[in-house]
């Protein structure tokens, strides 16, 4: 973690060393900035004491009493134990499992003590174990504290009091005006914001009449004026990947012509509305020789691919190369077959690149993208890797954005660059993605969401089964398959191995084929040669000579991209390993034609709460948003985007789902603060300095 000009390390602090500078360094603590952000997760009120009898289950509380007893059990476990009263006649029994004798000396009986802990129910009455306590004398009564004492985020080697003394020498400094006030007085007034000075030091160090639900919760003022401040930072770093990108020259491209005329003619089908209304959208950004940066979401079968299609064409049409980058192997595959078909009966050379094509083939096909012969891509990651030249990329299309990351968007820039114009962006998800992440972590890209399914789908029905009905299932598989429908049947991931996720996938196929001799089934997982799926796939999928496939059991690379009309039932065992959105894209493989489809979900016993939860919602709704909504709330923003995606998104104070209220007020106050690039740098560099590649281009 770098240290910024604003701040100096916690190496200046009295007592820190070499070994402490590198247990600060776990707890992201770098500076005296890092250290005044790093807010206590809750408090302790240690400001009055309580009589013994006013005491409950669950009390963190302050007493004071004299030691009536203390003896030595030595029952299961050497136990100290202490029997202490006070003015109210109430008792506390005080429980030590780890103690030393001069710690029993000093607990004598007739002594009185002050300690603070949990209270809990033991044998013998209320209890609490091992509390701090401090041996007090008329002499030298003990101090009550004046403010709630702060609860911080620990790792291994550190106590609290030892955080607590670094925090006040950072507060010392923080007093003394060191820490830049960014937000100009007009704006926090404008929102009624405190300062930033008043609001660490009232976080760090509550009143005792202080609101303590509002801080447990976050939504105390002081919290929510730094939870501003820092998701500002965040909206302002996208916002200034977004102006470098645009301030790039790209290729403004004249509207669709012939090309695309011909593509939709040739289309078995007509666009929805909602198809139409985005390649508009798409279109006129492309006519602009501004960059386009635009993220198009639509649900699991709602024609996303035909869309890029069109932006594609346009951009062939120009004289310039598209690109289409995918996950995974097996989407890659599947555009290389849809775009081909499309493309190749209108005279467009349509080639594909990814990290098993290797060798000779993998040299014409690197001199063919250089030469310009090849006139749209279709790759995996490999796209990026520096080998791969381009004559005249125009476009890229990035399908399953959740997949990747920032970083990667950027790295695509390179390439355009390389070929001597910037890029247009075209970012496209399957995975719908809630209001609030859309405004987050997509700020630097223009939003269009495809809200339409084609008409004829049927919607699909979700059924939740336990795996004792096994037999059920596969008697029900028997029948779909003889009434000449397709049956996916997916294999979930074995502890985290793709290996052991790979062998279970083949077990399974095995079995299934010993109690369904009648049926043609076949195997699809991530281990197969690129060949071996494509040809699989192409069995299942079927062409004029009809499929040769009845039943495909995979694992889940079949998540995406996979469209089979005919398959109307989908088989997920052991849904409760997957996220929602997932079981959600796995779901979009069937409903794909005009009969009606079934998902069973075929779970193991027992489900945790989170598990029923997400089957309940499968069973539910259908919709992807609000799925979408459901996954963020259950998950959090960071499993639902994606370590790729969060990686620079680590929040020290903010939090998506409890601030969302907050996301507003961010873009609005973002346009004002950008005016002033420089104290848009200095926001953003006090937060993200860290992460400096994430705000630079």
């Amino acid at each position: 973690m770098t240290t910024t000009s604003q701040s100096p390390s916690v190496s200046v602090l009295k007592g820190v060393g070499a070994a402490m500078v590198n247990k600060l360094e776990r707890l992201g603590i770098a500076t005296l900035q890092d250290l005044l952000f790093h807010l206590p997760t809750r408090y302790q009120d240690r400001t009055s004491v309580k009589t013994i009898a006013q005491l409950q289950v669950g009390d963190e509380a302050v007493v004071e009493a004299q030691v009536m007893l203390n003896e030595i059990k030595l029952a299961k476990k050497r136990t100290l134990l202490c029997r202490i009263k006070d003015d109210s006649g109430a008792s506390l029994t005080l429980r030590f499992f780890h103690f030393s004798a001069a710690q029993k000396n000093n607990l004598a009986q007739g002594r009185t003590i002050r300690c603070f802990g949990e209270v809990r129910p033991g044998p013998n009455g209320l209890e609490m174990v091992h509390p701090e306590y401090k041996v007090t004398d008329e002499d030298m009564p003990a101090v009550t504290e004046q403010s709630l004492t702060p609860v911080y985020p620990m790792t291994e080697g550190l106590q609290q009091g030892r955080v607590r003394a670094l925090i006040a020498q950072a507060l010392d400094w923080l007093k003394s005006g060191e820490l830049v006030e960014l937000l100009p007085s007009h704006i926090r007034q404008q929102w009624a914001l405190p300062n930033l000075q008043k609001s660490l030091l009232y976080l760090h160090a509550p009143p005792a009449n202080a609101d303590i639900q509002a801080l447990a919760s976050g939504l105390h003022p002081a919290q929510r004026r730094l939870a501003l401040e820092e998701l500002l930072a965040h909206h302002l770093s996208l916002l200034n990947i977004r102006r470098k990108i645009q301030s790039s020259v790209s290729a403004a491209f004249t509207q669709p012509g012939v090309l695309c005329a011909q593509f939709l003619a040739q289309l078995p089908f007509t666009l929805t509305n909602a198809q139409q209304r985005v390649g508009r959208d798409i279109a006129q950004d492309l006519t602009k020789s501004i960059p386009m940066l635009r993220l198009v979401q639509g649900d699991v079968g709602s024609g996303k691919t035909v869309v890029a299609a069109l932006a594609a064409l346009q951009a062939v049409e120009n004289n310039c190369q598209a690109a289409i980058m995918a996950p995974t192997e097996i989407l890659a595959e599947q555009h290389l077959i849809n775009f081909s078909s499309w493309f190749e009966p209108l005279g467009i050379t349509v080639s594909m690149l990814s990290g098993k094509i290797k060798g000779k083939k993998r040299e014409s096909e690197l001199e063919k993208l250089a030469s310009g012969t090849t006139q749209l891509v279709v790759g995996t990651h490999a796209l990026f890797q520096d080998s791969v030249i381009f004559n005249n990329l125009g476009l890229v299309v990035i399908d399953e954005q959740h997949r990747f990351g920032v970083d990667q968007r950027l790295n695509l820039r390179e390439k355009g660059i390389d070929a001597g114009q910037a890029v247009h962006q075209l970012i496209m998800t399957a995975t719908p993605i809630p209001r609030t992440l859309t405004m987050s972590a997509y700020a630097d890209l223009d939003n269009s969401i495809i809200d339409e399914l084609p008409p004829g789908r049927t919607p699909v029905k979700t059924v939740v089964i336990g795996d004792d009905r096994r037999e059920q299932v596969i008697a029900r598989v028997r029948k779909a398959c003889l009434e000449k429908r397709q049956v996916y049947w997916v294999c979930t991931l074995i502890e985290e191995s793709d290996a052991l996720q790979c062998q279970a996938a083949e077990v399974t196929a095995e079995q299934l084929q010993q109690q369904l001799p009648q049926l043609r089934i076949g195997l699809v997982h991530g281990r197969m040669k690129a060949a071996e799926k494509a040809s699989v796939m192409q069995q299942f999928k079927g062409g004029h000579g009809g499929y040769q496939l009845d039943l495909l059991v995979a694992t889940t690379v079949i998540e995406v991209g996979v469209d089979v009309p005919n398959a109307s039932v989908m088989i997920i065992e052991n849904p409760e390993r997957l996220g929602l959105s997932q079981l959600h894209q796995l779901r979009g493989r069937v409903g794909r034609g005009s009969v009606e489809s079934f998902c069973l979900l075929m779970y193991r016993a027992p489900l945790s709460y989170t598990a029923k939860q997400r089957l309940q919602i499968m069973r539910e709704t259908t919709d992807g948003f609000k799925i979408a909504e459901k996954d963020l709330e259950i998950r959090g923003p960071g499993e639902v985007l994606g370590t790729k995606q969060t990686g620079q998104m680590q929040f020290k104070i903010a939090d998506l789902q409890r601030d969302a209220d907050l996301l507003d007020k961010v873009q609005e106050l973002a346009q004002e603060v950008n005016t002033n690039l420089a104290l848009a740098a200095s926001i953003t560099e006090r937060w993200l300095s860290s992460n400096e590649r994430y705000g630079q281009v």
